[in-house]
């Protein structure tokens, strides 16, 4: 745009003053200037009525300089096309999980029925934890617990959705030569030991058959084959085949007691008062099997084994067995042809069979696929015919395979595929049918709502709403309001959110919430009020700067965003950022975050889904200086360098707009969004290293990281070693280096490191990369106590530019006793870095209580995630005797971010004021996030100990 000059008169302040009744605007900016400038915000508020006319004048006039200024506003409407954004279109979306009002309540009582619970009600009280994780922004956290689920799981289908929905998690098909049944070497995630019933949940780590060949199913067969070695096609020698059944014109002879035994209905007739008893030859050929298939009958009679036999023969022998109750046989036939599932179109045609004849692990294995193969298998009619049907339910419930879990699992895919189709709507209307405990119907009809809002069927979302706040959902009466205030009841919806927050322990969510319903400076105190009780609700945010863009404050609109961008980055904040740009004209930040907001969604629709964000990119390009691929690397570790992670990203998807197949980039993006905390987006970037790879020794580091972030540190070492022989590489080395780093090391365990280290440093690679081997070789220097080695390596790592050895080295001269060179060298890190939250935090060691405390506030300000300063300002408090206020602090923080820190200090703090409930209370919140917590499990004993003592 900066090609197509406006007059200087529209360059004031005034060219983007809204004036939404059409009226004259205020101040300067008179004359021509000023008729361009309301024409300009015209086609921004506009874009139906500016279509219209931009094309007419483009058609009727001649080029003159009128036409001149209506291509540029086509130009300004093609990358504004929704206008400048409004508060009214930018409402939070009411979130489809469970969400309490008082969240640590929440985990306390999820902690004490899981405690209380048997070995065999364990599972299930998991996938309750996994329901009320779901809305953290820790997925590690729902990880973990959907893995205890399929750990203490005992049937079958159990097993195969936790461990389908564990995969899912993992999204392993997008690794290029990986197919859905692909087994990932451990018995967790293993097809064939899901089909295995049975509780053992100390054998689901260890490796599977899979991984362990087939040789050990050849040692279990082995005894079988030994006995039944000399046992022919017939079933035995011909003199001990004293009977024979006819079937048709064949006569198929057999051991009458080996009939016998497979089952009731055939002893009885063999041996009982039945006319067959008596008879040497039995007619057969009505009871609807052929002549092969019972003679495959007799076989299995002797031999007990089905392998030699084709799947028809199978498929008739369980029929057999179904009508003459022979339970082995069944079983037997169940589980082979469970064996030959292994894809797509075997598993459409094998399930049939198994609802005809009852088979429930031959139907846990076809189910196995579909649910594998998601979201793929969604677009499979058959399989969501049988999803989301009623009868589809019905047939699934005849064979055992119709459950809460199953529709919860399968629901949570389709809310994120397409959360307003009616696939969606009938898989929850599924779980709703499935739903028992109350915590399952809170699920089930809240989603409902939240799905019928989104389909504008407010009527319906309202009575789903007010379905989940009987079952005991506070939250749902956020969907209640809503649906009421877009049937036209304001006032009832404002009225209910007062209810809410009088009633309860406000919480951030309800100011927001209610701050929808009014204006002013009502709203503006609301959106406040949220902000302070919850900084991480990005919401208030937009809001306001959707506010100060109609004052006309748009470099204010831009600062507001950039509070929360600086901690949390997200696609939403990001695109607001780059609409207010758009209107400043400042085209290199607004395609700076497009692209960022493109890296961490590549599919994401701007402008409320008017445009796709790729369109936009090719839009603004032109607007901008352009730079080779040389240029951007300099760009890259200069924006590295200073720690500008989001320019870095930026950078990074301009690199890879031309070159899409580098796989050392998408490495490089991955650990970008692993330092903004966007796992989900950095496992999908470097799953595409991985796919990428060029070499085998590559392939194998990156296909390391990934085992590695997804908590499997013995198979990534494995993964590294594997790669280092077959090219001794910096990224194997480094791998290698970090994932035993990751351990508490002993001294020769760190020497072990600091070798790594120093080999990777020998081999080829860039200055980013070293700079971070340097800072991690100091590291470990440090933690060696070879205090000058590491500050030799934090000095090599500065001279490449790399910023955080600051952070090091000062670590070095604290130790060193020389705390003013430590506080100048975190001084220095302020300094350069973009985002700098942390070395105000780390700089607070080096000084007095005045200036820590200052440091601290201002860490918090700049990211109140970071939990390190709440602690400590609680801990002064306490020092200085303040108990209440040190509480205050604490409580103020876990509100927003349930840490396990932060409840095991104010637990221990309450124990202190001897407050057992409370300390009770904070310590079972904490064993909730994590059961392994030492000094939790000694707290919560001693207070369990007193409270007992007490209740005598």
């Amino acid at each position: 745009m900066r090609s197509l000059k406006f007059p200087e008169g529209c360059k004031g302040t005034q060219v983007y003053a809204l004036n939404p009744t059409g009226g004259e605007s205020g101040g300067g900016g008179g004359g021509c200037g000023g008729k361009v400038g309301e024409k300009f915000l015209q086609h921004l508020q506009d874009l139906r009525a500016n279509s219209i006319r931009t094309k007419s004048s483009r058609n009727s006039h001649p080029p003159t300089h009128h036409n001149q200024t209506t291509r540029t506003n086509v130009f300004v409407e093609s990358l504004l096309p929704a206008g400048l954004p409004t508060v009214d279109l930018i409402e939070p979306q009411i979130e489809p999980c469970l969400k309490s009002v008082d969240f640590v309540e929440s985990l306390a009582a999820v902690y004490t029925k899981l405690d209380n619970s048997s070995q065999l009600e364990k599972s299930d009280r998991f996938l309750e934890q996994c329901a009320v994780f779901k809305g953290l922004s820790d997925p590690k956290l729902f990880r973990n617990c959907l893995r205890s689920a399929r750990q203490h799981a005992v049937d079958v289908h159990s097993k195969v959705v936790l461990a389908s929905w564990l995969r899912f998690e993992r999204r392993e098909d997008e690794l290029i030569g990986l197919s859905a049944m692909d087994c990932c070497g451990r018995n967790l995630e293993c097809p064939r030991a899901c089909l295995v019933s049975g509780y053992d949940p100390e054998s689901v780590n260890d490796p599977c058959v899979c991984s362990r060949g087939e040789s050990e199913d050849d040692d279990v067969m082995g005894d079988e084959e030994c006995s039944t070695s000399d046992v022919d096609e017939g079933g035995g020698d011909d003199d001990d085949r004293d009977m024979a059944f006819c079937i048709g014109d064949d006569e198929i002879r057999c051991v009458r007691y080996n009939v016998a035994s497979l089952s009731r209905p055939f002893r009885a007739m063999l041996y009982g008062e039945f006319k067959e008893s008596r008879r040497e030859k039995i007619n057969f050929t009505q009871n609807g099997i052929s002549a092969e298939g019972m003679r495959a009958a007799m076989v299995f009679s002797q031999t007990k084994r089905l392998d030699a036999f084709d799947p028809k023969i199978v498929l008739e022998l369980l029929s057999l067995a179904n009508r003459f109750c022979c339970e082995e046989l069944k079983s037997a036939c169940d589980a082979h042809l469970a064996s030959l599932v292994c894809d797509m179109e075997s598993a459409v045609i094998l399930i049939e069979y198994g609802f005809e004849e009852g088979a429930y692990v031959l139907v846990a294995a076809c189910l196995q696929v579909f649910l594998r193969e998601l979201p793929f298998s969604m677009h499979n009619p058959y399989v969501m015919g049988l999803f989301c049907g009623s009868e589809g339910r019905e047939r699934l419930v005849s064979v055992g395979h119709a459950s809460f879990l199953l529709y919860y699992f399968l629901s949570q895919i389709a809310i994120e595929e397409e959360m307003k189709s009616n696939n969606t709507v009938m898989l929850l209307e599924r779980l709703g049918e499935c739903a028992t405990e109350d915590w399952q119907k809170q699920v089930a009809y809240h989603q409902l709502g939240v799905v019928m809002l989104e389909r504008k069927e407010y009527k319906d979302a309202q009575n789903w709403f007010e379905e989940a706040v009987k079952a005991g959902h506070k939250y749902s009466m956020v969907g209640v309001a809503r649906a009421k205030y877009n049937r036209g009841h304001k006032y009832s919806a404002y009225k209910m959110m007062n209810s809410l927050i009088s009633e309860h322990t406000p919480v951030g969510w309800m100011y927001q919430e209610r701050s929808l319903y009014c204006i002013g400076k009502e709203k503006w105190m609301d959106l406040n009020t949220a902000t302070e009780l919850d900084p991480t609700l990005s919401f208030p945010y937009k809001c306001r700067a959707v506010l100060l863009v109609q004052e006309n404050k748009l470099e204010s609109a831009i600062a507001e965003l950039n509070k929360i961008i600086g901690f949390k980055v997200s696609p939403d904040c990001l695109e607001l950022r780059a609409w207010i740009s758009m209107a400043l004209e400042d085209y290199e930040g607004a395609l700076r975050d497009v692209r960022a907001l493109l890296t961490l969604d590549p599919n994401y629709m701007m402008f409320y889904r008017k445009k796709h964000s790729d369109q936009l990119v090719e839009l603004l390009r032109p607007l901008v200086q352009q730079y080779s691929q040389a240029d951007c690397w300099m760009q890259l570790y200069d924006r590295w360098s200073s720690v500008d992670d989001i320019g870095s990203l930026a950078v990074v998807h301009q690199m890879l707009a031309n070159d899409p197949r580098k796989s050392l980039l998408r490495f490089r993006q991955s650990l970008l969004l692993l330092r903004l905390n966007c796992q989900k987006a950095a496992m999908r970037s470097l799953r595409l290293a991985r796919n990428y790879a060029t070499s085998d020794h590559e392939r194998l580091v990156y296909e390391g990281w990934i085992l590695y972030d997804t908590g499997h540190r013995e198979e990534a070492l494995s993964k590294a070693e594997e790669s280092i022989s077959i090219q001794r590489s910096f990224e194997a080395f480094f791998l290698k280096a970090y994932a035993l780093a990751d351990s508490s090391l002993d001294p020769e365990s760190s020497k072990y490191v600091i070798q790594l280290l120093e080999e990777a440093l020998r081999c080829p690679s860039d200055g980013l990369r070293k700079g971070q081997a340097l800072n991690n070789l100091g590291s470990v220097y440090v933690d060696c106590e070879k205090l000058d080695l590491a500050a030799d390596c934090y000095m090599r790592a500065l001279e490449i530019k790399h910023t955080r050895a600051h952070q090091g080295l000062a670590r070095v001269y604290h130790l060193k006793n020389q705390r003013k060179a430590a506080y100048d060298e975190m001084t220095k890190l302020i300094e350069k870095a973009t985002n700098n939250a942390s070395a105000y935090e780390k700089r607070s060691e080096y000084c007095d209580r005045d200036m820590a405390k200052s440091d601290l506030s201002m860490a918090t300000q700049l990211d109140p995630l970071r939990t390190y300063p709440y602690r400590y300002r609680a801990a002064v408090l306490m020092d200085d005797h303040k108990e209440a206020e040190a509480i205050t602090e604490l409580s103020r923080v876990i509100a927003f971010k349930p840490d396990l820190q932060l409840l095991h200090l104010r637990a221990a703090f309450y124990d202190s004021m001897g407050d057992n409930s409370s300390t009770l209370r904070d310590c079972e919140a904490a064993l909730c996030l994590d059961p392994n917590h030492c000094g939790t499990i000694e707290l919560y004993k001693r207070a369990r100990e007193q409270g007992n003592e007490q209740e005598k």
